[in-house]
């Protein structure tokens, strides 16, 4: 059974700093491509950032460019998302992904793109 499981997330101060972690079991993920993306209350579900297992291949949405990185761990199937200089527009519930397709590069931002979800974390910032 796939399984991702986010933690991290928390109320924070703008300008301040969070970083959330997903642990993926249940298959062999070296070959997918992992996502975050985060949803506002009212808003759709956004791409955030992206990378492969396998390395290379990091993107991040415009709007998180120079804030947040995206890293993993292979040997933990753990991916991570440093958010810095968090905003108040920041705030939403945090959700990672995996993704097995061999076309991931061209539609890492559409949600339907991505096989197994987490179940989100929170993340609010306040101004």
């Amino acid at each position: 059974q796939v399984q991702l499981v986010e933690s991290g997330g928390g109320l924070v101060q703008a300008g301040g700093s969070l970083r959330l972690s997903c642990v993926a079991s249940g298959r062999t993920f070296s070959n997918d491509a992992m996502g975050w993306f985060r949803q506002a209350p009212g808003k759709e579900r956004e791409f955030v950032a992206g990378i492969r297992f396998s390395g290379g291949h990091i993107y991040y949405a415009d709007s998180v460019k120079g804030r947040f990185t995206i890293s993993r761990d292979n040997a933990k199937n753990t991916v991570y998302l440093q958010m810095n200089n968090l905003k108040p527009e920041d705030t939403a519930v945090y959700y990672c992904a995996a993704s097995t397709s061999s076309r991931w590069v061209l539609l890492r931002y559409q949600v339907q793109s991505y096989d197994f979800w987490g179940q989100g974390t929170q993340v609010t910032v306040s101004s």
